[in-house]
């Protein structure tokens, strides 16, 4: 019962957050459309669209994890403009602005420069897929050609520690696009590269997805997409 009344608190916040968030934006882009974790899909301007999570990683709040993040990102026509990961309980804020880097708490971040699998930590989380048959094979594929896997709890946070280069890699499957968005640009404008397991450039409708350094992308993809 303490867990679930733990889980319980932490989703209240989670909705209380997401309730100022979108009252923030709807008062300075009163015809922008929305997309969040919470409140699903808000309709306005098609051009314009806000991707939010307002609490990514809630067991581990619930929890007393300081793995948590919120997590915003805007898009125009299909192409992100912005992403931000703020974690407040270990003071770090990602902000990335398309063509103007990406930056940690304003000092602007690059993605690692290890090429080598095997002196490579990777980042993991299974996202929404449940058949934990399939994250056994993935991680089986991996796990031996790497230095280590780790999971954080929060895809906000392993995004972001891949575009800050405290990590190679971070893989995920069937993810949420509140979940990673921020990521996506924040690894793209840190020098890093984001794909599908075919290699194919990251969409919203996207759920297999790998991040990394772009030296190990190749390399990664090859091991993720062998059967």
């Amino acid at each position: 019962r303490e867990r679930s009344t733990a889980k319980e608190a932490a989703t209240k916040y989670d909705r209380q957050v997401d309730r100022l968030i979108v009252e923030e934006i709807k008062k300075r882009f009163p015809r922008h459309s929305l997309l969040t974790e919470e409140s699903g899909f808000l309709q306005g301007d098609p051009e314009w669209l806000w991707i939010v999570d307002s609490l990514d990683g809630t067991g581990n709040f619930a929890h007393f994890n300081p793995f948590f993040a919120v997590c915003l990102a805007l898009m125009h026509q299909d192409e992100l403009l912005l992403g931000a990961v703020y974690a407040p309980a270990i003071d770090e804020f990602y902000f990335a602005a398309k063509g103007k880097g990406a930056y940690l708490n304003g000092v602007r971040i690059r993605v690692s420069n290890v090429s080598d699998l095997n002196q490579s930590y990777i980042l993991y989380c299974e996202g929404g897929e449940k058949d934990r048959r399939k994250t056994g094979e993935l991680l089986h594929k991996v796990y031996p050609q790497v230095t280590d896997i780790r999971k954080l709890g929060s895809a906000g946070l392993e995004t972001a520690w891949v575009a800050v280069g405290k990590r190679e890699a971070y893989f995920t499957t069937k993810i949420e696009p509140w979940d990673v968005a921020p990521g996506v640009l924040l690894v793209q404008e840190a020098g890093g590269k984001v794909t599908d397991f075919q290699g194919n450039p990251w969409k919203p409708q996207t759920g297999d997805l790998l991040f990394s350094n772009k030296k190990l992308h190749e390399k990664m993809l090859h091991l993720l997409s062998s059967r």
